[in-house]
């Protein structure tokens, strides 16, 4: 069932029956949201399908959008962000842009190269399939499950994150690389195994998820970047950062990764471990000395120049989307709170672009990549994308509705 929120008025109650009635101009955090969305997202959406041809919006610098292609990880993140504003509001315009928007990726589920795979058709697909039921989705979210399946490696027990001999990650030495943002794969996974009956998906997921468990974390539940394995042994060759300051240090997003992905796991399996795993994680970033007040993390906890560091609210979106999810297994106030309190910040003109800037995305302030000089201090679609389902999952928690 859609979520409408829709906005609201307040009756005032009046001391003297001489007094006439105004209705309040104050709209709910969430309706607020909706409204500058509709004109953002709205602009966004009009500049990326300039003269019939739908275009992948990845980020907004120097005054002009960048777009991706379709085989970029970040690619699935504006449908997904469409459905969630169809999701919204109820208005079937946003569900027609946010299918042609999918369906343009269409050739993902082929896609053996790499694997943000989840990212790109679970949010996309994965969204459409949920709020139309559309024929043939189903299909491709499996097709891409298969496809996912073969950087599975049966020795260390993993899906491998990316080739060892392409681009920059083939100068690193490494065999068999797996990035910590891999978790956000196994929501696909578990769906394709309800989808399909094959198990195979399921538990490559849960062996995945598992093997991660035991080698990316610190004593602290912070989590490193990378680990390479062996493929012949499965043994750990060695633990770095691709993103993060420093080797030992804690990216963030790569924490809001685990949290999430560990959250979710949880979800589809009923395991306690993984909910536990996601709250010791969780506990990390919300003890660590450099969190800011707002709860808008520095792109890395060990940054240097803390507090003259970039913020990541990126970051930021994901850790209130899975605090909504983490409050409904555990009853545990202060992940709805701390929530809540992300969601304020990030509403804020901080972090929010003023209508009609930005190039029409919601927020600002999101870091990619520092070590590669890559969007530092831009809007980022996944940003837009994780917020947007946090004030979902905040408007079904508040009015009693399931999640999911």
């Amino acid at each position: 069932m859609k979520i409408l929120f829709k906005y609201a008025t307040v009756a005032l109650l009046l001391a003297g029956a001489a007094a006439c009635s105004q209705p309040s101009k104050r709209a709910s955090i969430i309706d607020e949201n909706i409204a500058v969305a509709e004109k953002q997202i709205g602009m966004l959406a009009d500049s990326s399908e300039t003269g019939g041809v739908i275009r992948i919006p990845s980020t907004w610098k120097n005054g002009r959008i960048d777009y991706v292609p379709v085989d970029d990880w970040v690619s699935g993140f504006f449908a997904g962000t469409l459905w969630y504003m169809y999701e919204l509001t109820g208005d079937e315009a946003w569900a027609a842009r946010a299918r042609k928007h999918t369906e343009i990726l269409d050739s993902v589920q082929y896609l053996q190269w790499h694997h943000d795979v989840g990212f790109m058709v679970y949010d996309s697909y994965g969204n459409g399939l949920r709020l139309k039921n559309i024929p043939g989705y189903e299909d491709v979210i499996v097709q891409t499950a298969k496809s996912l399946a073969t950087r599975f490696r049966p020795v260390p027990g993993v899906i491998q994150s990316w080739d060892a001999d392409r681009g920059w990650q083939g100068e690193r030495g490494w065999q068999c690389p797996v990035i910590i943002d891999n978790m956000m794969n196994l929501e696909l996974m578990f769906k394709a195994t309800e989808f399909s009956g094959d198990s195979t998906y399921y538990n490559i997921a849960v062996k995945h998820a598992d093997r991660t468990m035991k080698e990316h974390f610190r004593d602290d539940y912070s989590c490193y970047h990378v680990v390479d394995y062996d493929l012949t042994t499965g043994d750990v060759r060695g633990r770095c950062t691709a993103q993060g300051y420093a080797d030992d240090s804690a990216w963030a997003r790569g924490q809001a990764w685990a949290v999430y992905g560990y959250t979710a796991c949880y979800r589809y399996t009923g395991d306690k471990r993984y909910l536990d795993h996601a709250r010791k994680v969780a506990g990390f970033m919300l003890d660590d000395k450099n969190m800011p007040a707002d709860l808008v993390p520095y792109w890395d906890y060990d940054a240097p120049n803390i507090p003259n560091e970039p913020r990541d609210v990126s970051t930021a979106a994901i850790i209130a989307s899975a605090f909504y999810e983490m409050y409904t297994y555990t009853g545990d106030g202060l992940y709805k709170q701390k929530a809540d309190r992300i969601v304020e910040s990030l509403s804020s003109p901080a972090y929010r672009a003023p209508v009609g800037g930005n190039g029409g995305f919601l927020l600002m302030h999101s870091v990619g990549s520092i070590p590669h000089g890559s969007n530092i201090d831009v809007p980022l679609n996944y940003a837009d994308y994780y917020f947007l389902e946090a004030l979902i999952r905040k408007g079904r928690l508040e009015a009693g509705e399931p999640l999911f």
